[in-house]
């Protein structure tokens, strides 16, 4: 779904050599104000971490535009712009079982009030305190499309676990086509964080650093032909339309498989990309792709953001993840995110 673009200009060099190319067009930014003020993701980081975080433990996989009608297609996805990457950051943290760090859950208030969580991952940046996620996970679709509450994101999550802090969301990056169209093809979301804080004792916050810092940040490439394979990590949770239930969302979960073009019959896309993936929708939206991952560094490069799943062969499994094409449009939101400043909130 395009529409005419507004320009918005930012320069290349404040993240240094790791940008190799531009975006051939640019893009409508939407900022997205989550946790402002210090006292506020103070608040935040208290309402999910108290009670021995009791909030964390009680949320349930967000199950929102989970699942879509979808056909596979032979033909290819043509890139409109020059292709450009981002290289990854290692983290000083060696992945376990040859899963990403850098893999969490963001936790956030849906419409009902309840707790949910979806899947989000970190990314490299300037200030090395950015998540990625599925728009969705960001924005009340349910709503006039504000934003969640409470937005937290925990690397590592592992049973009730924060194993490398908890971060408060401060303010987000989203396409303003997402908002304003609900453009699929846009639903996606980079999201600055303060630095991490743990609470020991269950009433003070103690700072644990920066995110990128603790577990490392994934690359990104976009405006490039469809990868061979990627491997997808995510938390899924929900039922196949059989009933079945593979997953518990409690652990990252991982699977390969190759990409594809497809069309789908739910939410308005141009360009949706598939790949083969048995994961189930709640819990895995916001699930990354990674292309060129190796378990020994723990970290690739994004290359789509899980925003649906879909039975293609109509065997009642869900057999295909759904992400959006990553073009020179989502670069820009993203290095619109990746040059923002956070700080510290303890």
């Amino acid at each position: 779904m395009r529409r005419a673009l507004t320009a918005f200009g930012i320069g290349l060099s404040l993240l240094g050599s790791t940008i190799v190319a531009q975006p051939a067009q640019a893009a409508s930014v939407l900022i997205v104000p989550l946790a402002a003020t210090v006292p506020q993701a103070q608040q935040v980081a208290m309402f999910w971490l108290a009670d021995g975080a009791a909030n964390l433990k009680n949320a349930t996989p967000y199950a929102v535009e989970t699942a879509t009608g979808g056909q596979r297609l032979a033909t290819d996805i043509v890139p409109d712009g020059r292709p450009g990457s981002v290289a990854p950051v290692q983290g000083p943290a060696s992945p376990e079982w040859q899963m990403p760090t850098t893999s969490g859950k963001v936790f956030f208030i849906g419409s009902d009030l309840r707790p949910h969580w979806c899947t989000g991952t970190a990314m490299q940046s300037k200030y090395r305190n950015l998540v990625a996620t599925a728009g969705h996970c960001l924005l009340d679709v349910e709503a006039p499309m504000g934003p969640l509450a409470k937005w937290v994101f925990v690397p590592g999550y592992s049973e009730g676990s924060t194993p490398f802090g908890l971060y408060v969301g401060k303010q987000a990056s989203t396409n303003y086509d997402f908002d304003d169209i609900r453009d699929h093809d846009r639903d996606y979301a980079f999201v600055d964080v303060y630095g991490g804080v743990v609470s020991p004792s269950g009433d003070v916050l103690t700072n644990v650093g920066r995110l990128v810092d603790n577990v490392g940040g994934q690359g990104l490439r976009y405006n490039q032909p469809l990868a061979p394979t990627v491997d997808v990590f995510g938390y899924p949770a929900g039922p196949n339309p059989d009933g079945t239930r593979p997953y518990t969302g409690e652990i990252l979960e991982r699977s390969t498989g190759s990409t594809f073009a497809m069309t789908v019959t739910g939410p308005p896309m141009d360009r949706p990309i598939g790949t083969d993936s048995p994961f189930t929708g709640e819990g895995s939206l916001g699930s990354s792709w990674l292309t060129n991952y190796t378990g020994d560094s723990g970290v690739g490069y994004l290359n789509g953001i899980t925003i649906s799943v879909s039975d293609t062969d109509g065997d009642d499994l869900y057999d295909t993840n759904v992400s959006p094409y990553f073009d020179g449009e989502l670069y820009t939101v993203y290095l619109d995110a990746a040059n923002r400043w956070t700080g510290s909130i303890a």
